[in-house]
């Protein structure tokens, strides 16, 4: 599978006047969603080439581990996505990077204690629709996933291709509360746990100078969880994993999907997210605010 971007106008003899305009010109598209995708034209000659991408999801089922009795931890599969890219001579005084950007588009994270009532980890401004994505960014290098296998950096002037690879992981592994978080007692009460959440995962290529950006390729992935709890079992023998066993696959879209505002800038999702308790009867209580 080969993709390429051309950052160029038409090649048209008769559109050679509407190609040099365009070829120095930067346009700022946004959509009514708070979308940005930047153009801007560059020579025929220089293109970015994505070699060849993958992106899975292990095939192997949520693992459950009981051997706390103060709470309940479960690993999903890992998420993975790989790129080979080819980058084209770069002039001098132009820094390029290439890698991966995460934005988590939906989450329901619940987790249930009987009829006391339930805890989620939510993100206000997301669950409200205030925003249509918000960055999952490790919280250091913005906009990227991180910056060790998840990007690569081109420094100009170069003479030559340059070739190189791009991945990048992501899985869940929290710990749950046997007992009710607003409480001092660790009375096992919790029953059930139910988490959905949906991600799009962009290979983008950004000049570093001029903020040129090059979608070159779009994912979207989802990780669903249900696990069932009886409290009143021993431990070891409390938590029993339902379907979906097995995760959905992660999409390769044909047409790329524009970077919300929100993926490429602070604050991330774990920073954003708060704890929140919502008993049967009564106002929520907030037990962790968000960080940022």
């Amino acid at each position: 599978m080969q993709y390429s971007v051309h950052a160029f106008g038409s090649r048209a003899r008769s559109g050679t006047l509407l190609w040099w305009i365009s070829s120095s010109l930067l346009l700022l598209l946004f959509n009514d969603m708070g979308c940005i995708q930047s153009l801007r034209c560059k020579p025929k000659s220089f293109r970015v080439v994505v070699l060849e991408v993958t992106a899975s999801i292990d095939p192997k089922p949520t693992s459950i581990d009981e051997s706390s009795s103060v709470v309940l931890r479960y690993r999903t599969p890992h998420f993975r996505a790989s790129a080979r890219v080819l980058v084209p001579p770069v002039a001098a005084k132009e820094t390029w990077t290439v890698g991966w950007i995460q934005a988590c588009n939906h989450m329901e994270f619940y987790n249930r204690y009987g009829t006391e009532g339930m805890s989620s980890w939510e993100l206000p401004d997301l669950r409200d629709g205030k925003i249509k994505a918000i960055s999952d960014s490790d919280g250091v290098n913005y906009p990227w996933y991180g910056n060790t296998t998840e990007t690569w950096t081109i420094v100009g002037p170069t003479k030559t291709d340059t070739k190189f690879s791009v991945s990048m992981n992501d899985n869940f592994y929290p710990s749950v509360t046997w007992g009710v978080p607003v409480s001092e007692r660790n009375v096992p009460m919790l029953s059930n746990i139910w988490r959905d959440q949906s991600f799009t995962t962009w290979l983008v290529a950004i000049n570093q100078a001029s903020g040129e950006t090059m979608v070159l390729q779009t994912v979207r992935w989802r990780m669903r969880l249900h696990i069932e709890v009886d409290p009143d079992k021993p431990l070891g023998k409390r938590a029993k994993l339902l379907e979906p066993v097995a995760q959905e696959q992660p999409q390769l879209l044909g047409k790329n999907d524009p970077i919300p505002v929100n993926a490429m800038v602070k604050p991330n999702a774990n920073d954003a997210q708060v704890l929140m308790w919502r008993p049967r009867t009564g106002k929520p209580v907030v037990v962790i605010p968000s960080k940022y």
